[in-house]
């Protein structure tokens, strides 16, 4: 695996990423999940340890089945600020979130722009 920043070039090339280890596995009749992603990404550096922490800070059991990243990108989001932030080791809230929906909308040009910080409105009664 290249080496993983918190950058906006970092971040389309994880998007990316993971939809080709997505049709990758289904090709393979394999689980698309946490834990063989990161196995596929990392190889032996993926070890159980490696695994926890990542699933423990976006909340996410390993063998949980993922959904597709382009309809359903919350999870994979959290997913990959996870990695992102074991590998770098910085804080889990340190990245770049601007950064990494700007990236989620270049991967996926179609499908609708990601912003979970967005401020909403208060509801009028």
């Amino acid at each position: 695996m290249r080496n993983i920043e918190n950058t906006q070039e970092c971040f389309v090339r994880l998007w990316r990423r993971l939809e080709r280890t997505r049709q990758l596995l289904k090709g393979q009749c394999k689980r698309f999940c946490i834990r063989r992603v990161l196995k596929l990404w990392f190889g032996f550096e993926a070890n159980d340890d490696f695994m926890w922490e990542v699933c423990n800070r976006c909340q996410q059991e390993g063998w949980d089945k993922l959904l597709l990243p382009s309809l359903y990108p919350r999870k994979h989001r959290e997913l990959l600020r996870a990695i992102v932030s074991v590998k770098t080791g910085i804080s889990y809230y340190k990245i770049d979130l601007k950064a990494l929906d700007a990236a989620y909308s270049i991967a996926f040009p179609k499908s609708t722009q990601l912003n979970v910080n967005k401020k909403t409105r208060p509801k009028v009664k």
